[in-house]
Protein backbone atom coordinates (compact mmCIF):
# COMPACT_ATOMS: atom_id res chain seq x y z
CA UNK A 1 0.00 0.00 0.00
CA UNK A 2 1.10 3.35 -0.83
CA UNK A 3 1.94 5.75 1.84
CA UNK A 4 -0.56 8.34 2.64
CA UNK A 5 0.07 12.17 3.39
CA UNK A 6 -2.67 14.70 3.44
CA UNK A 7 -1.61 18.11 2.48
CA UNK A 8 -2.82 21.52 2.22
CA UNK A 9 -2.16 25.14 2.07
CA UNK A 10 -3.84 28.55 1.24
CA UNK A 11 -3.41 30.67 -1.58
CA UNK A 12 0.57 31.84 -0.73
CA UNK A 13 1.48 27.94 -0.29
CA UNK A 14 -0.71 26.60 -3.35
CA UNK A 15 2.42 26.78 -5.63
CA UNK A 16 4.25 25.69 -3.03
CA UNK A 17 1.41 22.80 -2.18
CA UNK A 18 1.77 21.84 -6.11
CA UNK A 19 5.40 21.55 -6.65
CA UNK A 20 5.73 19.37 -3.48
CA UNK A 21 2.67 17.12 -4.13
CA UNK A 22 4.52 16.37 -7.81
CA UNK A 23 7.58 15.05 -5.96
CA UNK A 24 5.68 13.24 -3.36
CA UNK A 25 3.87 11.48 -6.02
CA UNK A 26 7.19 10.57 -7.62
CA UNK A 27 7.89 9.14 -3.95
CA UNK A 28 4.75 6.74 -4.28
CA UNK A 29 2.98 8.75 -1.58
CA UNK A 30 -0.59 8.65 -1.95
CA UNK A 31 -1.80 12.23 -1.40
CA UNK A 32 -5.27 13.71 0.09
CA UNK A 33 -5.23 17.04 -0.76
CA UNK A 34 -7.21 19.27 1.05
CA UNK A 35 -6.92 22.13 -1.00
CA UNK A 36 -6.83 24.94 -1.76
CA UNK A 37 -7.07 24.65 -5.46
CA UNK A 38 -5.92 27.70 -6.77
CA UNK A 39 -4.15 31.18 -5.96
CA UNK A 40 -7.31 33.04 -5.27
CA UNK A 41 -7.54 34.53 -1.79
CA UNK A 42 -8.82 32.17 1.11
CA UNK A 43 -8.18 31.99 4.64
CA UNK A 44 -6.12 29.60 6.42
CA UNK A 45 -7.97 28.19 9.18
CA UNK A 46 -10.15 26.16 7.33
CA UNK A 47 -7.38 23.95 5.60
CA UNK A 48 -5.05 23.92 8.41
CA UNK A 49 -8.24 22.44 10.40
CA UNK A 50 -8.69 19.91 7.36
CA UNK A 51 -4.94 18.68 7.10
CA UNK A 52 -4.80 18.64 11.07
CA UNK A 53 -8.46 16.57 11.57
CA UNK A 54 -6.94 13.87 8.67
CA UNK A 55 -4.04 13.57 11.19
CA UNK A 56 -6.00 13.35 13.95
CA UNK A 57 -8.34 11.09 12.18
CA UNK A 58 -5.87 9.00 11.13
CA UNK A 59 -6.85 9.36 6.99
CA UNK A 60 -2.83 9.86 7.19
CA UNK A 61 -0.29 9.16 9.73
CA UNK A 62 1.07 12.49 8.92
CA UNK A 63 0.44 15.86 7.19
CA UNK A 64 2.02 19.02 5.43
CA UNK A 65 0.51 22.98 5.65
CA UNK A 66 2.04 26.14 4.06
CA UNK A 67 0.88 29.65 4.04
CA UNK A 68 3.34 32.80 3.56
CA UNK A 69 4.78 32.37 7.26
CA UNK A 70 3.85 29.12 8.71
CA UNK A 71 2.53 30.58 11.50
CA UNK A 72 -1.37 30.87 11.54
CA UNK A 73 -1.45 26.75 10.12
CA UNK A 74 0.79 25.92 12.88
CA UNK A 75 -1.32 27.87 15.45
CA UNK A 76 -4.56 26.63 14.36
CA UNK A 77 -3.26 22.50 13.53
CA UNK A 78 -2.09 22.50 17.03
CA UNK A 79 -5.73 22.95 18.20
CA UNK A 80 -6.61 19.35 17.58
CA UNK A 81 -5.43 16.72 19.85
CA UNK A 82 -2.96 14.30 18.66
CA UNK A 83 -1.60 16.57 16.45
CA UNK A 84 1.90 18.18 16.63
CA UNK A 85 2.76 20.84 14.08
CA UNK A 86 5.77 22.53 13.54
CA UNK A 87 7.30 25.56 11.55
CA UNK A 88 10.43 23.90 10.02
CA UNK A 89 12.17 26.53 7.79
CA UNK A 90 15.90 24.71 7.80
CA UNK A 91 16.55 20.77 7.90
CA UNK A 92 17.82 21.57 11.46
CA UNK A 93 14.35 22.51 12.61
CA UNK A 94 12.74 19.35 10.44
CA UNK A 95 15.06 16.83 12.29
CA UNK A 96 14.90 18.53 15.74
CA UNK A 97 10.81 18.39 15.08
CA UNK A 98 10.45 14.70 14.43
CA UNK A 99 13.67 13.37 16.41
CA UNK A 100 12.91 15.34 19.50
CA UNK A 101 9.01 15.85 19.17
CA UNK A 102 7.51 13.04 17.47
CA UNK A 103 6.17 15.98 14.74
CA UNK A 104 3.15 14.71 12.72
CA UNK A 105 2.45 18.00 10.56
CA UNK A 106 5.40 19.88 9.18
CA UNK A 107 4.70 23.45 8.45
CA UNK A 108 6.60 25.47 6.00
CA UNK A 109 6.78 28.96 5.09
CA UNK A 110 6.25 29.39 1.38
CA UNK A 111 7.82 33.51 1.58
CA UNK A 112 11.15 32.19 3.82
CA UNK A 113 12.22 28.93 2.21
CA UNK A 114 12.54 28.45 -1.81
CA UNK A 115 10.96 25.34 -3.65
CA UNK A 116 14.13 23.67 -3.65
CA UNK A 117 14.67 23.53 -0.39
CA UNK A 118 10.67 22.99 0.96
CA UNK A 119 12.15 19.75 -0.87
CA UNK A 120 14.84 19.05 0.72
CA UNK A 121 13.10 19.89 4.09
CA UNK A 122 10.31 17.92 3.51
CA UNK A 123 12.19 14.81 2.52
CA UNK A 124 14.68 15.04 5.37
CA UNK A 125 11.20 15.33 7.73
CA UNK A 126 9.48 12.27 6.35
CA UNK A 127 12.99 10.27 6.81
CA UNK A 128 13.32 11.06 10.09
CA UNK A 129 12.52 8.96 13.01
CA UNK A 130 11.08 10.05 16.56
CA UNK A 131 13.91 9.45 18.46
CA UNK A 132 11.74 8.18 21.78
CA UNK A 133 14.12 7.82 25.18
CA UNK A 134 14.02 11.32 26.72
CA UNK A 135 12.09 12.68 24.49
CA UNK A 136 9.42 10.07 25.00
CA UNK A 137 8.62 11.22 28.32
CA UNK A 138 8.13 14.45 26.84
CA UNK A 139 5.82 13.78 24.18
CA UNK A 140 3.79 11.77 27.38
CA UNK A 141 3.18 15.21 28.76
CA UNK A 142 2.19 16.82 25.58
CA UNK A 143 -0.66 14.09 25.80
CA UNK A 144 -1.13 14.12 29.20
CA UNK A 145 -1.83 17.91 28.45
CA UNK A 146 -4.20 16.93 25.81
CA UNK A 147 -6.19 14.73 28.15
CA UNK A 148 -6.80 17.83 30.77
CA UNK A 149 -7.73 20.14 28.42
CA UNK A 150 -10.12 18.28 26.32
CA UNK A 151 -12.14 16.32 29.25
CA UNK A 152 -12.78 20.24 29.79
CA UNK A 153 -14.29 21.23 26.70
Amino acid sequence: MAKRIVIGADHGGFSLKEKIKTSLKRSGYKIIDEGTLSKDSCDYPEYAFSVALGVAKRKAPRGILICRSGIGMAMVANKLPGVRAGVCNSIKDAVSSRQHNDANILVLAADRVSGKKALEITRKWLKTDFLGGRHLRRVKGIKKIEKKVFKKI
